[in-house]
């Protein structure tokens, strides 16, 4: 069956040789056509993004963060301990390495990793996961940088040390930084963190990252969704006995609105809760998750911000969400027993890659970005309609994760 060979590639390092590889890969129906996603040609036009991007990032005290409207390049801005984006564009730069096997896509990508190794003591917020695992956790995975295993280890300390058992999760802000809310703070972004602790449970680290990963899974499963299984942005807890507090929103519409990107996480998160756990109830969450936000989707699989905002005067979508859940959908595929659900979230995955490398969302000759049309935070008033260096970097994981998977079909 397809799902014991696709299951393959979440398990090894690289795929067996002598294996044809597809060049397109065929998604059912989209904006109500047929269509088939040309997987080589969106590498191709990810590299040639980055041949013309690279050479005027020079400055390695800073990373690339955004593309305003209407512009062209990547602007900047400087790598600290409070900026959670800093570790994507190495990131990008180590799947570049690891799909081409070009070596200066490995040179490049270890000197943009190695500026910032005192990150690894952050405690000052979740965000560290985020930081250092695109980074130092695929240089380690696909560059055999097996020098950044203590720098991951001590990274995985800091984050664990954030987490309240009277409470059940990891707090993911500082008071200080978020004022609205006085005790402990746990966002639904926090999910991906989790990789970060999982890693650091098998490769030599403690292994109460393991416990501490599951037990934040399952409180954050029990307080931060709804009946419908969409999720909300912020919860509140009381530190001393985890009573929820408060409900709330820090870049969705309202505290009761449904934001996109929120929801991206959670099918992101649970699909890896699974894998590292094979914990099934991780599973028929994830699937259940995945299932609201395939029904709120727009034709074209491309989500607005927030999926409670009025589309008659309001259309900017985030095009970051489709690719972090595009990626998140073709992992779940490989995990269905069904063959009708592993072609659901398969062909779905397709649909929105389909889009995503589609002249409405690309940025080959527009910007340096592989991405446009994303939204960080509308409600807060900055990065809107932009590209964001996260968008990118789950777009091209998708790539990667695609390309894998054909190369065992």
């Amino acid at each position: 069956m397809r799902l014991l060979l696709l299951s393959l590639v979440f398990c090894l390092a690289s795929c067996q040789s002598g294996q044809k590889k597809k060049e397109t890969a065929t998604a059912q129906v989209l904006n109500g056509k047929s269509v088939a996603f040309d997987l080589n040609g969106a590498i191709e036009d990810c590299e040639s993004q980055l041949e013309i991007a690279v050479p005027k990032l020079t400055d390695l005290s800073k990373h690339p963060r955004l593309i305003e409207t209407n512009e062209t390049e990547w602007k900047e801005i400087p790598n600290g301990r409070l900026v959670w984006t800093s570790g994507f564009y190495p990131g990008i730069l180590w799947y570049m390495y690891e799909i081409t096997k070009d070596e200066k896509w490995k040179q490049e990508a270890i000197k943009r990793t190695e500026v910032f190794e005192d990150f690894k003591t952050i405690t000052e917020h979740h965000d560290i996961g985020f930081m250092m695992f695109p980074a130092y956790g695929n240089g380690y995975l696909f560059g055999d940088k097996k020098e950044y295993k203590d720098i991951l280890l001590t990274s995985a300390n800091s984050l664990a040390s954030r987490f309240n058992p009277k409470v059940g999760t990891i707090r993911s802000w500082s008071n200080k930084m978020h004022p609205r809310w006085q005790q402990h703070i746990t966002i639904i972004d926090n999910m991906l963190n989790l990789e970060l602790l999982f890693w650091s449970a098998k490769n030599g680290g403690d292994k109460s990252h393991y416990d501490i990963a599951v037990k934040h899974a399952e409180t954050t499963m029990e307080h931060h969704f709804r009946d419908d299984y969409t999720s909300w942005h912020v919860v509140e807890y009381d530190s001393l006995n985890g009573k929820v507090l408060n409900k709330h929103t820090k870049q969705g519409l309202h505290d009761d609105s449904r934001w996109s990107r929120g929801q991206a996480w959670g099918i992101y998160g649970y699909t890896l809760m699974y894998r590292e756990t094979k914990d099934k109830k991780f599973l028929d969450f994830a699937q259940k998750i995945a299932d609201k936000y395939l029904e709120l989707l727009p034709e074209d699989y491309i989500p607005h911000w927030d999926f409670d905002i009025d589309t008659t005067k309001d259309d900017d979508r985030d095009a970051s969400a489709a690719a972090i859940v595009a990626s998140g959908l073709l992992e779940l595929s490989t995990y269905m027993e069904d063959e009708a659900l592993q072609n659901k979230y398969y062909n779905a995955a397709l649909n929105m890659l389909t889009s995503l490398s589609s002249e409405k969302y690309s940025g080959v000759g527009k910007a340096d970005s592989f991405l446009l049309h994303s939204t960080g935070a509308k409600s807060l008033g900055h990065e809107i309609d932009v590209a964001l260096i996260y968008a990118d970097y789950y777009y091209i994981e998708a790539l990667d994760r695609l390309k894998k998977m054909n190369s065992v079909n």
